[in-house]
């Protein structure tokens, strides 16, 4: 065994900390590293990751970041700064998604290790559904009336339709009229809606705006909409005080499949995965986000670049990625064997890849193309005030029109 004069100690921060399922698989990890190569010390962190955006942004600059920190592709200004060591050299990008590695690939290298990707899925409770009335079709996809109607009858039985908060988050108040506008407009044109090259004063853009704006109208969100949290939101769906719809990621299950008494999921809870609404006229009502999030990078101007190196290159594989997605029960941007997938939530995993079955992907969120003042505005627009109720359909295409539009 290596002296402790011969050890290399390298520090690593990491998101997650309410998120068992995560953690366990990040601790895991690192615990194999250190066992295989004891001439390499991890001193790992837990961190919440607003803190490490905040950490890392002052970090990096006075040369005082971690080794390996957590990131997503939502903050480039890490990667347009220099702050992030290309890992061509240092891993095997090979065990990488090739749909993944764009989102992180700048002048021809790849600067992260993507651990966590997910689609934006609609999670709904069965018996609630059922209860006010609205059957969900064998296609699992409601027409923009059928789902305008759930609304209303949620409302009227006293159940929040739509569980969505945006206390701590700059994108869920989006997600529903943007997921909306991708399957009205199709790819292409979606695609310039975020690009800059369509206005949000497109006929189609208006429809699907004063659509959602009659469902924020109709009472679709919790009256808490602006305070509540992320993971409070996911508490209002499945226990209290209850919705009949989440519009959430794939990275749902980190909070639903923490046990009961940690905030998760109750057991039995009759849960359901829909395709979000086919909208009226729609270009592509199988169209769906894709994106990849939580992924690890390793600082440039880090001293330690031998031994973190090897921790990210023993991460990346496809055997990680198998356990990723077996323990986790959500995508990675590391390939895995389907084979020797073995999961305790096996049947949600089905489920979830038969919504995303012949699923045509539109690859990024808002935020992962919008820039500087325009993705200001979306977060203080469309997730907010306009999901809120507190801004018009003519307005909130204004506002957006003059931060992002191309003139």
């Amino acid at each position: 065994m290596a002296s402790a004069e011969a050890q290399t100690q390298i520090t690593m921060w990491s998101n997650w900390p309410d998120e068992p399922a995560k953690k366990d698989w990040v601790s895991a990890r690192v615990q194999e590293f250190e066992a295989a190569n004891p001439q390499c010390q991890v001193k790992l962190s837990f961190i919440p990751k607003a803190d490490i955006y905040t950490q890392a942004k002052s970090a990096v600059r006075t040369g005082q970041a971690p080794d390996i920190f957590y990131m997503e592709p939502d903050q480039p200004e890490f990667l347009a700064g220099g702050f992030l060591e290309p890992l061509d050299d240092y891993i095997d990008v090979n065990a990488i998604e090739p749909w993944a590695k764009p989102a992180w690939t700048a002048k021809g290298k790849l600067h992260a290790v993507p651990v966590e990707a997910y689609t934006l899925e609609l999670y709904y409770n069965k018996d609630q559904v059922k209860k006010v009335g609205v059957e969900v079709p064998a296609s699992f996809q409601l027409t923009q009336a059928q789902f305008a109607d759930l609304v209303k009858k949620g409302v009227a039985a006293g159940i929040t339709p739509v569980s969505q908060g945006v206390g701590d988050r700059p994108f869920p108040g989006g997600q529903l009229l943007f997921e909306s506008l991708l399957r009205k407009l199709g790819k292409d044109d979606y695609g310039k809606l975020l690009s800059g090259e369509l206005s949000f004063k497109d006929p189609r853009v208006v429809e699907v705006m004063t659509w959602v704006k009659g469902l924020v109208d109709d009472g679709a969100y919790p009256k808490s909409f602006s305070t509540l949290k992320l993971g409070e939101s996911h508490f209002y769906f499945y226990n209290t005080p209850g919705a009949l719809t989440f519009p959430d990621p794939s990275w749902f299950t980190g909070r639903a499949f923490a046990p009961p008494e940690k905030g998760g999921m109750p057991a039995g809870f009759p849960l359901g995965i829909m395709q979000f609404p086919a909208m009226d006229n729609g270009a592509c009502p199988n169209c769906k986000t894709l994106a990849v999030s939580g992924s690890f990078v390793m600082y440039s101007r880090g001293k330690n670049k031998d031994c973190a190196g090897k921790l990210l290159k023993s991460m990346a594989s496809v055997e990680n990625g198998t356990k990723w997605v077996s323990q986790v029960s959500l995508q990675s941007g590391l390939k895995s064997d389907p084979a020797k997938i073995v999961s305790p939530h096996k049947a949600y995993f089905e489920e979830l890849n038969a919504r995303n079955k012949d699923v045509d992907y539109f690859f990024g969120t808002p935020l992962l193309h919008y820039r500087a003042k325009c993705a200001e505005t979306y977060v203080q627009v469309m997730n907010n005030a306009f999901p809120a109720g507190l801004i018009s359909v003519a307005d909130a295409a204004d506002k957006m029109d003059a931060a992002c539009l191309k003139k």
